[in-house]
């Protein structure tokens, strides 16, 4: 049997005579910092002549967007990009943007289920009266349960930053490579670059973070190479985690 061909965009320039651009395989990520305009809002959530932010396409968590930078930096490792103390802070300053709306939408959708977000639901929904001139209960902090970083090995060409919800809810969150491309230092912090060169995180696969046993990120509880069973174990925790 052949192999299915691997997906591509083409993206038409407003050029007549300029030659279509093609974007397929681990170039894919490309169409979007080339034309951001040409896709819906339902997966492109901003964007400018910098950078790009978009819904992961294939999330491994309940939301997962990806940050992606306009420049020639994106063609570089993300470890040497970050070497560039002023592209580092600008994509900070974007990233930090891009968390507030992950928090903001795992607010609205768990926030109703939420202890922590108890008092503040009551509030929004008139069953307790906020005094004129206050805020609404501040609430979970949301922020906290979203993390942002890259991965030490990326899986494609252009450079784009994770932002991500802890939860790992999602069906395309399929086996231990996934799940330890998240959960090991496989997945670098953005806050921790730029890395220092005695770092393991240069080296990835002599480490073997994604081939390590399957531990959960809530509760350390350990499954060895079943995946099976830690999925099984991942759903009882969202609802756990949504709980808190």
């Amino acid at each position: 049997m052949s192999a299915k061909p691997k997906k591509s965009k083409t993206m038409l320039s407003k050029d007549p005579k300029a030659k279509p651009v093609v974007f397929k395989g681990r170039d894919g990520l490309g169409a979007y910092i080339h034309d951001p305009a040409a896709f819906s809002p339902a997966t492109v959530i901003f964007y400018d002549e910098s950078y790009v932010a978009i819904k992961d396409l294939f999330p491994k968590s309940s939301v997962h967007t990806l940050l992606l930078p306009r420049s020639p930096m994106n063609l570089l490792h993300p470890v040497n990009a970050f070497e560039d103390a002023d592209f580092l802070a600008a994509t900070r300053v974007e990233a930090d943007k891009l968390r507030t709306l992950v928090a903001k939408e795992l607010r609205r959708r768990y926030g109703k289920f939420s202890k922590q977000d108890q008092v503040r639901e009551q509030a929004l929904n008139g069953e307790i009266e906020v005094p004129e001139g206050e805020d609404l209960p501040a609430g979970r902090d949301w922020e906290k349960e979203v993390m942002v970083g890259v991965h030490a090995h990326p899986s494609m060409d252009h450079l784009h930053v994770h932002v991500i919800s802890r939860d790992r809810c999602s069906e395309r969150l399929k086996h231990r490579t996934h799940y330890n491309s998240f959960t090991t230092p496989f997945f670098v912090p953005l806050d921790a670059f730029p890395l220092r060169k005695d770092d393991p995180r240069w080296h990835p696969g002599r480490e073997g973070y994604l081939d390590r046993d399957l531990k959960c990120w809530r509760c350390g509880e350990e499954f060895g190479r079943s995946f099976v069973k830690l999925k099984e174990h991942l759903a009882v925790e969202f609802e756990e985690w949504k709980r808190e």
